[in-house]
């Protein structure tokens, strides 16, 4: 069992950080410095939180936690114990972690998105409000020249800060370059990290924006099928021991269009094998501000030892899609080739939008906007699980997922799921058929957002998709 005394971490009690975070990351510490060894068992919750002078519920809070990270393994019966799969290993000046159709539209169509926001939340006031202080500023005049390729240095700044204070990264303002967009944030990697014949791996089922932006780049793709934990990252090692691969894209939170996320052990093994055999890993990372756990799992991005990473990020999930803010981390040479490249189709980014999202985020706005979207999604998602279980019980398979705005969900039996949608259209409800998803064979699984329709247009959609299935 564990000394008690090396758990005995000092706690900010008045910081920002909640107490149980607090714990669960001092733990994670020990255990990447090896104090904390694999298969160790734990002390009781009751004696932990007496060492630490806090209250039961909170060590409980904080073990869960590590638990769904995959830090802590607790078996029923027995004592909640260091993971074994996680293996620790050590560098000259640092410890690693590692492990050696067509769309049919209409009036009056009811259209099951892949996962869109609610736009009629959109913080609309609070948006008009920002345009109108920036233009009444003495300054105002400065937002009409034109500024950096890589967007406001300010803005660059509070994004920068943000990933760092929220998701674990270590970044800086001049690793970051704001993009119109998630899509303009991919497109703007590939021309720069890929040439013909290379060779990018991706995950099946997936996003094919991507792909069609990889394959614009002349780059072969190789699918890799994803399940329960993630993309296959036994299949990757195999592979990369047979040809050389310049970069993977994943979406590791809420895989898309899965809703899985990414098993710590498999985030640890891909950094690994992305070190020893220098693929770049691009980690889209669409939807992080919406999860309903505990806290969103660290993007992989995040982890040290990490050496060939792109992060994509975006905003229009959080205000609306009309919004076109997102961004690239990387390092800095990499985001000079960026710029670089950005200049030659677009000069610079949306100034002025840039500027009042940056008011919004200075004044608190977004923060509050996204905690009472939180709540909001959260019901709506739970209200979408109840009339799954109503409508659709004994027809199809899902888990309810931790994040996000969509459900993957799987016929019981096998069916002809575009022949399900052409029936679907004549009672005025359609969805995404799986070719929107699949990389070669259509997938039997279709991807439906809750998020963007009213209660009681989901209801009816949902009783017509239970009475043709």
């Amino acid at each position: 069992m564990i000394n008690l005394q090396i758990l005995k971490f000092r706690l900010n009690r008045s910081g920002e950080k909640a107490i149980y975070i607090q714990i669960a990351d001092e733990i994670i510490g020990c255990i990447k410095k090896g104090v904390l060894k694999a298969g160790e068992t734990l002390p009781g919750t009751r004696l932990i939180a007496t060492a630490l002078n806090v209250n039961r519920n909170t060590v409980v809070q904080a073990l869960d936690v590590l638990i769904t990270e995959g830090w802590l393994i607790s078996e029923e019966r027995k004592k909640t114990y260091i993971s074994d799969k996680i293996h620790i290993s050590q560098s000259p000046d640092k410890k690693i972690v590692r492990i050696i159709k067509k769309e049919v539209y209409g009036q009056g169509l009811l259209f099951f998105d892949d996962g869109l926001p609610d736009t009629q939340s959109t913080p609309m006031v609070e948006l008009a409000r920002a345009y109108r202080r920036i233009f009444s500023r003495k300054s105002r005049w400065q937002i009409m020249n034109l500024a950096s390729e890589f967007g406001d240095e300010k803005f660059r700044e509070t994004i920068s800060n943000m990933l760092n204070h929220n998701r674990g990264m270590q970044t800086f303002a001049s690793e970051v370059c704001v993009t119109r967009g998630s899509q303009m944030a991919l497109f703007l990697t590939a021309h720069c990290l890929l040439k013909r014949g290379d060779i990018v791996l991706v995950e099946n089922p997936g996003y094919r924006p991507a792909w069609n932006t990889f394959k614009h780049a002349q780059a072969n793709l190789i699918p890799v099928p994803v399940d329960n934990e993630g993309i296959d990252v036994d299949l990757i090692e195999e592979i990369l021991l047979k040809q050389s691969v310049k970069a993977i894209y994943l979406t590791p939170h809420h895989q898309y269009p899965t809703t899985v996320t990414l098993s710590l052990t498999r985030r640890i093994k891909l950094i690994e094998l992305s070190n020893r055999f220098g693929f770049t890993i691009i980690e889209d990372d669409y939807d992080n501000e919406y999860h309903f756990g505990q806290r969103p799992v660290m993007p992989i991005s995040s982890h040290e030892g990490i050496h060939n990473y792109v992060y994509i990020g975006t905003l229009s999930k959080l205000i609306a899609p009309a919004i076109r803010i997102g961004y690239i981390v990387s390092s800095p040479q990499f985001i000079t080739a960026i710029g670089e490249l950005r200049k030659i189709i677009d000069l610079q980014g949306d100034t002025i939008m840039e500027q009042s999202i940056l008011d919004l985020m200075q004044s608190g706005d977004i923060r509050r906007h996204q905690k009472r979207m939180l709540i909001y999604y959260q019901e709506k998602r739970d209200l979408f699980a109840s009339l799954l279980d109503t409508y659709l019980n004994d027809k199809v398979t899902y888990s309810k997922p931790d994040g996000g705005l969509a459900f993957w969900v799987k016929p019981v039996e096998k069916i002809d799921l575009f022949k399900l949608q052409e029936k679907a259209n004549l009672e005025l409800v359609s969805f995404y058929t799986p070719d929107r998803f699949s990389f070669d064979n259509p997938i039997c699984g279709f991807r439906i957002g809750y998020a963007s329709l009213p209660e009681t247009t989901i209801e009816k959609g949902l009783r017509t998709l239970g009475k043709l299935l």
